[in-house]
């Protein structure tokens, strides 16, 4: 699962990514500085990993990942190819979702490439050439399938309607992510389309470092803007979040962080929320050789989660056996776990829940 990382030139997105990964994006005081997208393997910020590899003392420990992609700089006119429009829109609509940074701190020493800080023009510019970029994409479809709609296909009927709406939604300045849906007409018609503005989204309202803790007016403006929309507002101080970056020692980390008035690094919180954002959940698997935090969607059947490890494990699920993570944590083993009777075997209907800790049985 991939979240990229978008906005105007000169916003802080590649110093974010370098917080993010630790990739050292090359970052510099100039539109277009990122041409190619760098991507980054992130580990999720997860405490159950180490409470599990204490109580287990495994030969490996392995975290959940997720990859953030830095995208080129978005200028006005992108959809019809302005800058780097074109590379920007397609490497953009490869992702899961969009951390959408936003300036919200002002310095004359960094050029804004509109000439002045408003997170809110600057918002609405990347906006309009998503929404631009998507009607486009709808436009073509829609040629295709009032066609077969004509013939009387049922089908093609229900689409022409549902890409009508879309289309209306698009042109009033509105993403397609603000759509309600019934049944199964986003599976079957909106998501094929790989729209962009139908991406969840989280705002990163890029502060300076007295704003860290509790944002500005700035970010009160962003707050307000996207109050209707489904989406998530994080207040970030990249530049900070850079120096802190390049401690090495984590007690100096801490001692920087609490300066500061933090509990913890702001990229362990957005590494955090951009998982949430894809939807994705933790399980994990525990033993001697390895303990290893496992990403499955949110609502993912045993079956599902098993073929996250190999595909051999879905083919010949034949039943999962189930800890939850607080009664691992509570008892201090599997054996004292199974000596409790806390242990639960789940056949192929049941849910995988965030945290739990599984053994599959499997025969192929």
């Amino acid at each position: 699962m991939k979240a990229g990382i978008v906005g105007l030139p000169n916003v802080g997105k590649s110093t974010l990514f370098n917080c993010l990964s630790n990739a050292k994006a090359q970052s510099a005081n100039f539109p277009f500085c990122t041409i190619e997208p760098n991507v980054g393997v992130v580990n999720v910020p997860d405490p159950r990993l180490t409470q599990l590899s204490d109580l287990v003392n495994p030969e490996r420990v392995v975290p959940a990942t997720v990859e953030i992609v830095d995208i080129a700089g978005l200028v006005k006119g992108a959809s019809k190819g302005e800058g780097l429009g074109n590379q920007f829109l397609a490497n953009i609509r490869e992702t899961d979702a969009i951390l959408h940074v936003l300036r919200c701190f002002d310095n004359d020493n960094i050029v804004h490439v509109d000439g002045g800080v408003d997170p809110i023009r600057d918002k609405e510019t990347i906006d309009i050439e998503l929404q631009l970029k998507d009607l486009e994409t709808v436009e073509k479809k829609l040629e295709k399938v009032k066609r077969a709609a004509k013939t009387g296909n049922k089908e093609a009927q229900k689409e022409l309607s549902v890409l009508t709406e879309i289309h209306t939604t698009l042109e009033k300045g509105e993403s397609v992510r603000s759509m309600i849906w019934s049944g199964d007409d986003h599976d079957n018609f909106v998501k094929p389309l790989q729209l962009i503005t139908d991406k969840p989204v989280m705002y990163v309202c890029n502060v300076d470092e007295n704003s860290a803790v509790s944002g500005n007016g700035y970010v009160d403006k962003v707050r307000e803007a996207v109050k209707n929309e489904d989406a998530e507002v994080l207040v970030l101080a990249v530049g900070v979040e850079a120096d802190i970056n390049e401690l090495d020692d984590f007690d100096e980390r801490q001692l920087f962080l609490e300066d500061l008035g933090l509990e913890e690094a702001g990229a362990a919180k957005l590494i955090r929320s951009a998982y949430k954002l894809l939807k994705q959940q933790t399980y994990f698997t525990a033993g001697k050789k390895e303990v290893r935090a496992w990403t499955v969607p949110i609502g993912a059947s045993a079956p599902q989660a098993a073929g996250v490890i190999h595909t051999d494990f879905e083919h010949g699920f034949i039943r999962a056996e189930v800890i939850s993570f607080d009664d691992f944590t509570h008892f201090g083993s599997e054996a004292k776990v199974k000596e409790a009777g806390k242990m639960r075997v789940e056949g192929k209907a049941y849910t995988v829940k965030d945290g739990d800790v599984v053994h599959f049985l499997f025969n192929v």
